[in-house]
């Protein structure tokens, strides 16, 4: 395996591990962020804990983060404008014409990325079947390109109707528009999505204009700096949909990476679970400003092909991750029903919570966890020494609003916090006629060890497995993920082996659109093909993956329509009488990196025993002796109540559970 560096940006903390091929092994490092500045955390993280010989000699730079997020959620991205066609301007803001939320009568609708007077129509019609009905109208194009420089706008969205089936018209608007003196960005809505669906691709569109300055200029200021420290190898991003792309081809696709934070988690959890031969696993990434989850089947994370940010679609691949505003730095408040509340508010990394002495005064959930005794000693990674003093001060003024004592309000954060959890949880397992209680729960994160046994107490689950280098297991995750190129194209036809060649067609023009990207070439990569169907008349579609030979399907039309029937009616529960239609083809190609050895058991070091710490236990309800145990000197199985310590993590073993150390160092808990 080649060395390798991967760096994960969290709300609290900046986490690291590489591997030092020469040693043949990893090690981590965890630093807190800086929100203003996340390259300075990541810089930091780098110059604290990896050898500059090991910098020198690294061949891949892996990240995860989440900037461009951000950047859509805080506003704070380019001043953009929009060409639509004519009679189009208002796609945007019409949507789907319905609600998010709707029994809730205060419930508004998120703000378009463009306000109207920057929304601006041109003629010119293209057909659903790609033929041309009117021409562009220059003067309209020229008219758009002259209020968009009046107006100071940085980057322009393009999306005419039905670019997906012939993309010319967007092609003549950039071409005018450059003639006209636009010098800012311009996306065009053919170049992120050859997806139909006006709303949906328009939408991704506007966020493409929106981040891409902002992403690209991050990833310059970090390139920069880790050459100046020596790299020379190759710096990758995740994607939103699971493996990495080049920062070039994330400048050029900056909607990509919208997700790219979660998915390191994500990724490191598909190889855990098929490292250990698990089915069903649950992940449960706990850090310091929100929390995580997603399912692992088989060994995959779940992806989606369309995301939503702050209730905008994006049309591109989506490891399906759900987030809760419910983390280590979540504060706890009283509402105005006098009913404790804990999130989705944070302290974030600064001031953080009131126990890390840096300011905070609200009470988080560290905070309770800390005046509970579920940290142990209280020292954590970056130096961070729990001030107890602090943290039950901060938790007093709502213990006194609700009229109980300090230690019964920090239990109460500690539930209502698991329980948030637990409900994100369900939704991914129950809601989609799953059963948690049979499946294994894989926590990770700064919190993710400590709030286990809460969270399966929560779901009735009995099985817990905590993973080699948990607080940075996101950071880990993405040491493993391979370079992928993928492309899709919208062509509704009738499954039948009349259309096969047809569709083999759009499978090699979208290789060939791949392949332009510059991606892809080297002779070990994997190509794949999906196919989305659905029975005629219907609206939404299930993807199934085909067999391929080259750039043409070799399986017969029977053998694939069969599996979707099959994927029909376990989804459906039942089957319809129609004919099956082809709605999009979606093509992919990875690159794998060299391959790791994830089975990196370390050896059994001795430690020194401890004094017994007085802490609060779930299951009894009250302070009990909590035995002090360092993970690396766990020989013989472990029984709760224990406090079990590492550098980057902590794991709260409450009576009942049982810990051991599995095949690969990971951890596993059990209730007894």
């Amino acid at each position: 395996m080649a060395t390798r560096i991967g760096v994960d940006i969290g709300g609290t903390f900046t986490d690291l591990v590489y591997f030092d091929e020469a040693q043949g092994r990893s090690f981590v490092g965890k630093v807190p962020t800086v929100p203003h500045a996340p390259e300075e955390g990541v810089i930091d993280a780098i110059t604290r804990h990896v050898p500059r010989s090991v910098i020198a000699d690294a061949r891949f730079f892996l990240h995860g983060t989440t900037v461009g997020l951000n950047a859509l959620l805080e506003r704070r991205g380019a001043k953009i404008g929009l060409i639509a066609t004519e009679g189009f301007r208002d796609v945007l803001e019409i949507r789907r014409g319905d609600r998010a939320e709707m029994y809730n009568l205060f419930w508004r609708q998120t703000q378009p990325l463009v306000p109207r007077r920057l929304r601006l129509e041109v003629g010119g019609r293209i057909m659903a079947d790609g033929s041309e009905r009117t021409p562009v109208d220059p003067r309209s194009v020229e008219a758009a390109a002259r209020t968009f420089m009046n107006e100071g706008v940085d980057s322009v969205a393009v999306s005419l109707i039905n670019a997906y089936a012939n993309p010319a018209h967007e092609l003549e608007v950039e071409r005018l528009m450059r003639g006209a003196g636009f010098a800012g960005g311009i996306s065009l809505s053919h170049r992120i999505s050859r997806e139909y669906r006006e709303y949906e691709r328009t939408s991704t569109t506007a966020i493409d204009a929106f981040v891409r300055a902002r992403m690209s200029s991050y990833l310059r200021r970090l390139e920069g700096r880790l050459q100046a420290l020596g790299f020379a190898g190759t710096c990758l991003i995740t994607r939103s949909g699971s493996g990495s792309m080049s920062f070039a081809e994330a400048e050029d696709r900056p909607f990509e990476t919208i997700m790219s934070g979660p998915v390191g988690g994500a990724q490191g959890a598909g190889e855990i679970a098929k490292a250990l031969d698990i089915d069903t696993l649950i992940t449960a990434d706990v850090g310091g400003t929100s929390f995580d989850t997603a399912l692992i089947l088989h060994g995959q994370p779940q992806v989606l092909y369309e995301g939503i940010i702050d209730n905008m679609p994006i049309q591109t691949s989506w490891v399906d991750v759900r987030s809760i505003g419910s983390g280590g730095g979540s504060i706890a408040h009283v509402d105005a029903g006098k009913l404790m509340r804990v999130g989705p508010k944070s302290a974030g990394a600064s001031p953080g919570p009131a126990a890390y002495g840096k300011g905070g005064v609200e009470p988080t959930t560290t905070d309770a966890a800390a005046y509970l005794g579920m940290l142990g000693p209280g020292d954590l990674a970056s130096g961070i020494h729990l001030d107890l003093g602090k943290a039950e001060a901060a938790i007093a003024p709502v213990a006194e609003a609700i009229g109980k004592d300090v230690e019964h309000t920090a239990s109460g954060i500690m539930r209502i916090s698991s329980a948030a959890m637990a409900n994100a949880i369900r939704e991914i397992s129950v809601d989609q006629g799953l059963d948690p209680r049979g499946m294994t729960l894989l926590p990770f994160g700064g919190a993710g060890p400590l709030m286990a046994c809460l969270l399966a107490d929560e779901l009735a689950m009995r099985r817990i497995v905590v993973p080699p280098f948990a607080g940075n297991f996101s950071a880990w995750g993405l040491l493993g993920a391979d370079m992928v190129q993928s492309a899709a194209l919208t062509r509704i036809m009738d499954f039948v082996p009349a259309s096969l060649p047809a569709i083999d067609a759009v499978i090699g023009e979208l290789f060939e659109t791949i392949e332009a990207r510059g991606a892809g070439q080297a002779a070990d990569a994997v190509r794949s093909v999906r196919l989305d169907l659905r029975y005629k008349g219907q609206e939404h579609w299930l993807t199934v993956e085909v067999g391929i030979a080259g750039t043409a399907i070799a399986e017969p039309v029977e053998a694939i329509r069969d599996r979707f029937i099959d994927d029909y009616i376990q989804t459906f529960g039942k089957t319809m009488n129609e004919t099956v239609e082809l709605v999009s083809v979606r093509a992919s190609k990875t690159l794998p990196l060299p391959r790791r050895d994830i089975g990196e058991k370390p050896d059994a070091m001795p430690g020194t025993e401890r004094e017994p710490l007085s802490a609060y236990s779930f299951a009894r309800q009250r302070r009990v002796p909590f035995r002090i145990v360092e993970r690396e000197a766990i020989v013989e199985p472990v029984a709760g109540p224990a406090i079990i310590i590492e550098a980057t993590t902590t794991t709260y073993l409450d009576a009942d559970w049982t810990a051991r150390i599995g095949a690969i160092g990971e951890m596993i808990l059990e209730r007894d």
